[in-house]
């Protein structure tokens, strides 16, 4: 297997944006092509991420049409790919894959969400059917309830009151609408308080309007390489050194919530494909889509014991100058989630990061940075570990 790296990435603004996702994620592959020092014209293939596009915008099939947006040669293939939350990684996962076999030397890959089109009504019901149709999503399960159940899991098993818990998970949500105020493509860019997360409305109990993140259109692309090839195009290509993916069946044969067992076998196996460990780690952007999912992935990564993570952020370890930098483009708490997106975002700014590009929020001394996204209620996890 040949070793792969990442050359040009680039993403357009999270948010509400009255652009179609084929517009969204031309904005971000031309960006990544060109950052690159290529042209369409040189990429082997499109491994496009989209997971709603039939009810956004009743259009499915985008791969060949992004293709054609691109202007990509008619001999290199498209293909979609879906994996609910988890959608881009894995397109990028399964794109460095087909280049480290040589089936390729550079592919683009990525994804595009227009899921603020959607009212909240319907982008609920839609993002719900990423659950196990006849136990979960058929019962009413929606993804608040799913990690509402953890945080009550949490609180009872470790031996946390939950009113002390609802604090640090609040912390969570403090530190990162931080980190998106230092971030110009975050979805929300304003400080918030503990206060404003406790008082803000109720979704599931116990988490609450600010433990959430919001839905978000955007989308965002990178170009993958051979890394001989990538040496040659550019002086800075970031490597990658590990990849993991792993799954796991409806919440009810996984019982507890806390562990999420597809991330655990996701990241033993990038952990040991990249020769490292969670101590090497500098910086991680994870999959806070609530806030208590933020405190359960760090304790799945090894940067804490199980049960020991919660209080985190609220003694400043998850931040700028802590143990492990967490999310510093905002997460998908403040830079946003659109959903079939949020994966090449992720390793958009890791790959700034390592590349030493991101301004007032640029992680010092940063060389090894991780990559988290977590697809459906606990099903789909996908890591990659990517080195400067």
């Amino acid at each position: 297997m040949r070793e792969v790296a990442i050359l040009g990435v680039g993403m357009t603004k999270f948010g509400i944006s009255e652009k179609t996702n084929l517009e969204m994620f031309a904005e971000a592959a031309l960006e990544a092509i060109e950052k690159s020092g290529l042209e369409p014209k040189d990429m082997d293939a499109l491994f496009f991420g989209n997971c709603l596009g039939g009810f956004e915008e009743g259009q499915l099939h985008m791969a060949p049409f992004a293709h054609a947006e691109l202007g990509l040669p008619t001999s290199s293939p498209a293909t979609r790919f879906e994996s609910a939350c988890a959608t881009a990684t894995v397109a990028i996962r399964h794109g460095a894959l087909l280049v480290s076999a040589g089936v390729y030397d550079i592919v683009l890959a990525g994804g595009t969400e227009r899921a603020a089109k959607m009212d909240t009504p319907l982008a609920t019901r839609t993002f719900a059917m990423a659950s196990q149709a006849q136990h979960e999503y058929g019962a009413g399960i929606t993804f608040p309830g799913v990690f509402a159940m953890a945080a009550h899991m949490y609180a009872a098993k470790y031996g946390i009151e939950l009113s002390e818990l609802k604090k640090h998970m609040a912390e969570v949500a403090v530190k990162n609408h931080h980190h998106g105020t230092l971030n110009p493509k975050a979805h929300f860019q304003k400080e918030i308080t503990v206060d404003t997360v406790l008082e803000s409305m109720m979704v599931a109990d116990p988490l609450q309007l600010f433990d959430c993140c919001p839905f978000s259109d955007g989308a965002a692309a990178v170009v993958i390489a051979e890394a001989g090839r990538a040496k040659d195009l550019m002086d800075n290509p970031i490597t990658i050194a590990g990849m993991g993916q792993a799954s796991c069946g409806p919440l009810y044969l996984q019982r507890d919530l806390t562990r999420v067992k597809a991330r655990e076998a996701a990241i033993k196996q990038a952990y040991s494909q990249a020769g490292v460990g969670p101590e090497d780690i500098d910086v991680v952007e994870l999959h806070d889509c609530f806030t208590i999912a933020e405190i359960l992935a760090i304790e799945s990564f090894g940067f804490y014991e199980f049960g020991k993570g919660y209080d985190a952020a609220t003694k400043g370890e998850a931040g700028f100058g802590g143990k492990v930098v967490v999310n510093p483009s905002g997460g998908l708490k403040a830079k946003g989630h659109p959903i079939g997106a949020t994966g090449a975002a992720q390793v958009t700014e890791i790959v700034q990061q390592l590349r030493g590009e991101c301004g007032q929020r640029q992680v010092e001394g940063a060389r090894i940075g991780l990559v988290d996204t977590l697809g459906g209620d606990l099903g789909t996890v996908c890591n990659i570990i990517l080195r400067s």
